[in-house]
């Protein structure tokens, strides 16, 4: 059986996460946040906001740069859709869809 990938768990893992759920929303349509809006937006701790934008980051989910001693994040589409289709994969490999219910 194959393995799940390294990034994939990350991306998983980075998910797992209702508050990191909740945030992933902030970014829907393409923008860039800062750390204090997203946090803002989701009515949590600033420091809160930044380690969960960091877990998410390391997922694969957004990207970031700095400016000075902002840092702005964003959704990283490339780093969503290649994980997205390691997944497909795998759940494809482990259990292909079937053509009739299950038998109880």
């Amino acid at each position: 059986m194959a393995e799940l990938g390294e990034a994939s768990r990350r991306f998983l893992k980075a998910l797992a996460g209702e508050t990191r759920q909740q945030l992933m929303l902030q970014f829907a349509g393409g923008g860039e946040l800062t750390v204090g809006q997203a946090a803002e937006r989701a009515g949590i701790a600033h420091s809160t906001a930044s380690e969960q934008l960091a877990l998410l980051r390391e997922g694969g989910l957004l990207t970031s740069r700095r400016d000075g001693k902002t840092v702005y994040y964003r959704a990283d589409g490339t780093g969503i859709a290649q994980a997205l289709t390691e997944l497909q994969t795998h759940l494809l490999t482990c259990c292909p869809p079937t053509t009739t219910p299950p038998t109880p």
